[in-house]
């Protein structure tokens, strides 16, 4: 049976931090800065950790070697 591979775009988007839990980058600073408040956009900023339901598709489905 073949090894499973990672999914190359999951790689770039997500991370795994040392107790296992998935690591992305925080959503909706790409566009539209305008009408977002400058609390949304302060707190968008770097990165955040995702739901345990999300992490564990993440981990499964796209990340099965990290």
């Amino acid at each position: 049976m073949p090894k499973m591979k990672t999914k190359s775009g999951a790689k770039k988007r997500f991370k795994l931090s040392a107790t296992g839990k998935v690591i992305a980058g925080q959503s909706g600073k790409r566009h539209g800065m305008r009408k977002r408040s400058q609390r949304m956009i302060r707190s968008a900023r770097g990165t955040t950790v995702l739901n345990e339901c999300d992490a564990t598709f993440i981990r499964k489905s796209f990340l099965p070697n990290g």
